[in-house]
């Protein structure tokens, strides 16, 4: 951990803020001199960093966390500004300039915005600027509860080429029951799946204010180490620790290899649009032999969605097995499926003999 030279850090609204809502200054201040003391030791470090919503319950009035949608895209309107513009004083006191990058996941499954949020990033780090990084809940919908931007960091994690992820808590690590309890010990080490068999990771952080709880962050740690990147999660008390290679928390080790970035944002991230249904010699095609979907092997199509969007892949049980981006729109469809190429290009022109979902713009999730 020592050795890593790029790392992701994401830290919670619960370390963030007070339990009542409203950004607790000496928490941030105390997070940044850990930051800011890590990279000038010619270490680059991305902060992806929660708490906007939560930032904007106090200033709005709001006692706790709002259930409805438009209620938290108010608070996070407000606290946004109020989180970087802390996080930007801080920094400051350390000559160091912030840059703010706002994410959906959306974004991220299309080729230009990918392109676009990989690019920024890496110029960021390179003219010496911080990033910090948030999903933009103001604009967002079903992504405002995209697991407390846990998940989001594993991914920012695999975008930027990190060597290393540390998700920091409210909790120092993983235990195999609850903490709060005598007799529960913390693990120390996770090499596989298997280490977390019959460990109750329950589910709610202890502030309140997030989203996000263990659960979130265990689902975080398997898909940045299922993509070739060690994770440490520890509380963020214990940030110094973690990023000097210390002994805290719980060390997840890397179990898979890097695949291609916008891949792992369309299986972790994107929401499908719609699906196609595919006929047995389709699946076997795209599952097995990891072949492009053409329209001959489509049995049915479901949903609005238009060229460019995710789309679920499924068998005729109705099991999702890929994901991928579609190249025509819904209203397209129906004079397609079931036909060739060659049938659809004589027909309607060479715009059509291609296919459907290209074996580059698509996952395999159940194999």
């Amino acid at each position: 951990m020592g050795e890593a030279r790029r790392i992701v850090v994401k830290v919670g609204s619960s370390s963030l803020t007070t339990a009542a809502g409203g950004l607790d200054a000496d928490r941030v201040d105390a997070l940044v001199d850990v930051l800011a003391k890590v990279r000038g030791t010619d270490k680059e470090i991305v902060l992806v960093s929660s708490g906007a919503i939560a930032a904007g319950l106090a200033p709005l009035g709001l006692r706790r966390r709002p259930r409805d949608l438009a209620r938290q895209q108010a608070a996070a309107s407000v606290g946004q500004g109020l989180l970087v513009a802390r996080y930007t004083a801080s920094f400051a006191r350390y000559g160091v300039r912030v840059g703010q990058v706002l994410l959906t996941s959306d974004d991220m499954s299309r080729r230009a915005h990918h392109r676009n949020a990989s690019r920024t990033l890496d110029k960021l780090l390179a003219m010496g600027a911080f990033p910090i990084v948030n999903e933009n809940d103001t604009v967002a919908t079903d992504e405002i509860r995209f697991g407390d931007n846990d998940r989001l960091a594993a991914l920012v994690a695999h975008l930027v080429h990190a060597d290393l992820l540390v998700l920091l808590s409210d909790v120092d690590g993983v235990y195999d029951g609850d903490p709060s309890r005598p007799g529960t010990s913390r693990l120390a080490e996770v090499r596989d799946t298997a280490d977390l068999a019959g460990v109750d990771i329950g589910s709610a952080g202890k502030a309140g204010v997030g989203t996000g709880g263990m659960v979130t962050k265990v689902e975080a740690a398997r898909i940045a180490a299922g993509a070739g990147i060690p994770v440490v999660l520890t509380s963020a008390v214990h940030a110094a620790d973690a990023l000097a290679g210390g002994d805290t928390g719980t060390y997840f080790h890397a179990t898979g290899r890097r695949s291609a970035d916008r891949l792992l944002w369309l299986q972790h991230a994107s929401a499908p649009q719609g699906a196609l249904v595919l006929d047995d010699g389709a699946v076997r095609a795209v599952v097995e032999g990891r072949k492009s979907l053409l329209p001959a092997g489509i049995a049915g199509v479901e949903g609005d969605f238009a060229a460019g969007d995710p789309v679920e892949l499924r068998d005729g049980a109705g099991r999702a097995v890929a994901r991928g981006l579609v190249n025509f729109d819904a209203k397209e469809m129906p004079r397609l499926v079931g036909r060739s190429t060659r049938e659809l290009a004589r027909e309607l022109g060479p715009a059509y003999e291609r296919e459907v979902v290209h074996r580059d713009d698509l996952v395999i999730l159940h194999p």
